[in-house]
């Protein structure tokens, strides 16, 4: 627990990093130990967000939008390509297991391009505080070419509009008591469901019961038959709403009272 302890002393003695036009940070409740209405509304990406939300969209594979009131955006896992749209997300985040999960080339625009896997320096360590939304990471191993490359993953996390919102990215193992402690309590988490190229689904399905976060999203789902195979394997413990549009707008007062599964359908960016 030192890194965990020393990210948050250096996170009290910095000012924040908030561009001019950010908006304050609703507190979260994400530093927890991780254990034990309706919430869709279809939306362009362009419109704006209402106070105190978030809109989540999910955009193809692995890669989601990020958008708060205050016009900050982020994008998990990013390729490069999300539509033929004039648009730069202020974040994006990266993991490059597999090249659908990052880009060799970021445009320059993009002010925070964050990457997940270990480098010459080290492990990747994130604490971006934008004022209205921060951003931090949790490292995890991955395979690679038959042996373990550690800190080759990040599970990004989101605190904005006072959720907690992870995406746990090319998530090759169940989370280690000190990185479940790391990662704290999760309201809305973005889940890799293929059932083997990442976690099989009965780890996947332990991680999220785990995890009890109130909104769990499937991801990285090849064919409705894998995709299926997760909700069933969910089914006991957690409601599963299939919403039919491909984003969410979700707000801490109005989130699920029993922990729900939203299928979100994938779809580039279009205007």
């Amino acid at each position: 627990m030192k890194r965990f302890a020393l990210l948050w002393m250096i996170a009290l003695a910095l000012p924040a990093s908030t561009p001019a036009e950010a908006q304050q940070r609703i507190p979260s409740h994400c530093i927890a130990l991780a254990q034990g209405p309706d919430t869709v509304m279809t939306a362009s990406f362009r419109d704006p967000v209402p106070a105190d939300q978030v809109r989540v969209s999910y955009v193809d594979h692995a890669m989601f939008l990020i958008q708060t009131p205050g016009g900050l955006s982020a994008m998990t896992d990013f390729t490069g390509w999300f539509g033929n749209v004039d648009f730069t997300p202020d974040v994006v985040t990266m993991n490059n297991a597999h090249g659908t999960h990052w880009t060799p080339v970021v445009d320059p625009a993009i002010e925070y391009p964050l990457r997940g896997w270990a480098g010459p320096d080290g492990p990747a360590e994130h604490y971006l505080d934008l004022g209205e939304m921060l951003v931090r990471n949790v490292t995890t191993d991955v395979r690679s070419s038959g042996a373990v490359r550690v800190d080759g993953n990040s599970i990004f996390v989101f605190e904005v509009a006072g959720l907690c919102i992870g995406h746990l990215g090319h998530l090759h193992h169940e989370p280690t008591p000190r990185q479940y402690a790391l990662l704290g309590r999760m309201d809305v988490v973005m889940v890799p469901v293929d059932g083997g190229l990442t976690l099989d689904h009965p780890t996947v399905i332990r991680v999220m019961d785990r995890l009890r976060a109130r909104v769990v999203i499937p991801m990285h789902w090849f064919g409705r038959s894998t995709l299926d195979a997760f909700l069933t394997g969910m089914s006991d413990s957690f409601d599963i709403v299939r919403t039919g549009d491909t984003s969410l707008i979700l707000s801490l007062a109005d989130l699920p009272d029993r922990p729900t599964v939203m299928v979100l359908e994938p779809r580039i960016l279009t205007d």
